[in-house]
């Protein structure tokens, strides 16, 4: 059995305290008024020589969209203070959402991952069930922040979503004919819809792993792999409008066809990372010894090749969007690289450049420190690649990564650490009766 360490416990509760303390500071410092926003820009730019104080009247079309923004205080043009006053508010909410939606997301990937396993039936993975399970086991709570994140956006306690303000759907028609769609109780009524349906199969797939444990026969573990195959059709539609409704409608004026798979890419290729990630910690601490380079090896081979596919679903979104130059489409991008460029581009490089290097090389993939290293910076990426998918519709060229941005990650990342390896700690690692576990156990490529 593992047993979480004393040190990782308090390492983890740490995180959370010093993050909760700057998410609070970030909350705190927010700007209650016209001048002290202004006042905030203005010292920003003093210390940084940068220019965003000056380039704030483009970012109204670029944020929620000009025809949104111009009526977002009930039917009178928003001013320059009014406008940034908004975007300075909106900065310690959306720190909050990307980091409470990345961490989720790494769960929701592996849920992903360990249903295609046991659908599959593959028989190389069954020594990994356990660190998979314990990792889904942050749904529960991540999926409760993330909910009330959206319940608060409800209830007008932020500007992310901006379709969710009736005075802006009133003087614009687009979002008008949206208006079955994006609204907010249907909204709530989805988000509890999609996380209900993930817990329900990561707890009720759980149970029946560890019975099977105990069993005479292998009916627990048929019955796995049939809601596994059928949750997997679940997963699809509601990943899908997931990313829809929590990523794509803060910029509710644009759309793309592609957009669930391109998050569905990011989340599986980041679960797999943590997975590989976890099992290559526990190794190194006397645990899952039947777990060998090959596992190893599959497992970097899977964050190599997603992570190409993650490119492919970028640069054909990208460029059909670029090279039809529609200006309703375009637009994101054109935001994104006129006030994004570093988080932007830097984002696409460490998705796809560093992984290629890093692991195109087929010895480096049985290489632990090497899998780990490579794991940071394709984790690193797709933090930013959420980043600059919430970011630029929500507090548009006033970002900075800051104390709020920081403190979040450290939070998240230390009840990530907290809630997966304490699940960790209450089954054995290895399971016992799976009908594959004896070909995982002499699994070698």
């Amino acid at each position: 059995m593992y047993t979480i360490s004393n040190r990782l416990k308090m390492a983890s509760i740490i995180m959370m305290a010093v993050g909760v303390l700057g998410m609070g500071y970030g909350f705190l410092s927010a700007p209650s008024t016209e001048a002290e926003a202004l006042a905030m820009v203005a010292a920003h730019d003093d210390g940084h020589g940068g220019g965003h104080a000056a380039e704030a009247d483009h970012a109204v079309a670029d944020s929620h969209g000009a025809t949104a923004e111009e009526h977002a205080e009930g039917g009178h043009a928003m001013s320059h203070g009014e406008h940034v006053l908004h975007q300075l508010q909106n900065k310690p909410w959306a720190a909050l959402y990307v980091a409470a939606f990345f961490f989720f997301m790494i769960a929701l990937g592996v849920l992903a991952f360990y249903a295609i396993q046991r659908a599959a039936q593959a028989g190389w993975s069954p020594l990994l069930f356990r660190v998979m399970e314990g990792i889904t086991a942050y749904l529960v709570p991540g999926g409760i922040i993330v909910f009330v994140i959206l319940v608060l956006s409800v209830m007008h306690m932020n500007h992310l979503f901006v379709w969710m303000d009736a005075d802006v759907v009133a003087h614009d028609k687009l979002l008008q004919g949206k208006a079955g769609f994006l609204n907010p109780i249907f909204f709530l009524v989805r988000a509890a819809i999609f996380l209900g349906g993930w817990i329900l199969y990561r707890e009720y797939s759980r149970k029946l792993s560890i019975k099977q444990d105990a069993a005479s026969d292998d009916s627990n573990f048929k019955l796995n792999f049939r809601i596994s195959a059928a949750f997997l059709v679940f997963y699809l539609i509601s990943e899908s409008m997931m990313s829809w409704d929590w990523i794509m409608s803060v910029d509710p004026h644009w759309f793309s066809t592609l957009f669930g798979w391109y998050i569905f890419a990011s989340m599986f290729v980041s679960g797999i990372t943590v997975i590989a990630m976890v099992t290559v910690y526990l190794k190194s601490k006397g645990h899952l010894e039947q777990v060998n380079d090959s596992h190893i090896h599959d497992l970097a081979k899977f964050m190599f090749g997603i992570s190409i596919f993650w490119t492919y679903l970028w640069f054909s979104q990208f460029m059909l969007i670029w090279y039809s130059n529609i200006p309703e489409e375009v637009t994101y991008y054109v935001t994104r690289i006129q006030d994004y460029r570093l988080p932007f581009f830097g984002m696409v490089a460490m998705n796809f450049l560093f992984p290629v290097l890093l692991l195109m090389n087929s010895d480096y993939k049985r290489i632990n420190w090497f899998v780990i290293m490579a794991g940071i910076v394709i984790l690193a990426g797709h933090y930013m690649d959420i980043f600059n998918a919430i970011m630029p519709a929500t507090v548009g060229d006033q970002w900075f990564i800051g104390i709020p941005e920081i403190s979040a990650i450290l939070f998240f990342a230390g009840l990530f650490i907290f809630w997966i390896f304490r699940a960790l700690s209450t089954q054995p690692l290895q399971p016992k009766r799976n009908p594959f576990i004896e070909e995982s156990k002499h699994f070698h490529y």
